[in-house]
C-alpha cells in the first residue's frame, strides 16, 4: 500500500550517534513530502478523471451498442420494406396481367357478337334485298301481263271502233 503525506510526516527516525545532520535531514523530507503530497493529489484527481473517463466510455460503448442494435434494425426494416415492396409489384403485375387478359377476353367476346349482329343484319338486308328483286320481278310480270291485256283491249277496242265505222 501506499503512504500517504500525513505518514511521511509523522515517521519518526532513530536517532544515531554517526547519523546525518537532523535540519538538513528534516528540510529535505519536508520538501519530498510537500511534493510527495502534490504528486499524492495530482494522482487521486487522476485517478478520478479516469474514473469519471471510464465511465464515458461505458455510456459511449452503451450508445454505441444502441446504435449498432438500430442500425441493424433499420437495415432489417429497409430490407423488409424493400422484400414487401417488391412483393406487392408481383401482385399488382399479376393483377394487372389479369385484369388485361379479362379486358382482352370481354373485347374479343364484344367484337365477336358486334360482327355476329352486323353478318346477321347483313344477311336480313341481303333477304330483303332478295326478297325485294323477287317482288319487283312479280310486278314486272303482273305489269307486263296487265299492260299486254290493255294493250290487246286496246287494240280490240280499236278494231271494233274501225269496225263499226267500216259498216
Amino acid at each position: 500500500m501506499v503512504m500517504t503525506p500525513l505518514e511521511l510526516k509523522e515517521h519518526e527516525f532513530k536517532k544515531a550517534f554517526r547519523g546525518y545532520a537532523e535540519e538538513e535531514v528534516d528540510d529535505f523530507l519536508e520538501r519530498v513530502i510537500k511534493d510527495y503530497e502534490d504528486l499524492y493529489r495530482e494522482n487521486l484527481s487522476l485517478k478520478e478523471q479516469i474514473e469519471l473517463k471510464e465511465g464515458n466510455i461505458g455510456q459511449y460503448r452503451n450508445l454505441e451498442e444502441t446504435l449498432k442494435s438500430t442500425l441493424v434494425v433499420a437495415q432489417q426494416t429497409a430490407q423488409d420494406l424493400r422484400f414487401n415492396a417488391e412483393r406487392e409489384v408481383e401482385v399488382i403485375k399479376a393483377s394487372a396481367h389479369k385484369d388485361a387478359a379479362t379486358l382482352i377476353k370481354e373485347s374479343q367476346l364484344k367484337a365477336e357478337e358486334i360482327i355476329n349482329q352486323a353478318r346477321e343484319e347483313a344477311r336480313a338486308i341481303i333477304r330483303e334485298y332478295e326478297d325485294v328483286q323477287k317482288r319487283t320481278q312479280i310486278l314486272k310480270v303482273k305489269l307486263r301481263s296487265f299492260l299486254k291485256a290493255q294493250l290487246e283491249l286496246v287494240d280490240e277496242a280499236a278494231a271494233t271502233i274501225m269496225d263499226d265505222e267500216g259498216e
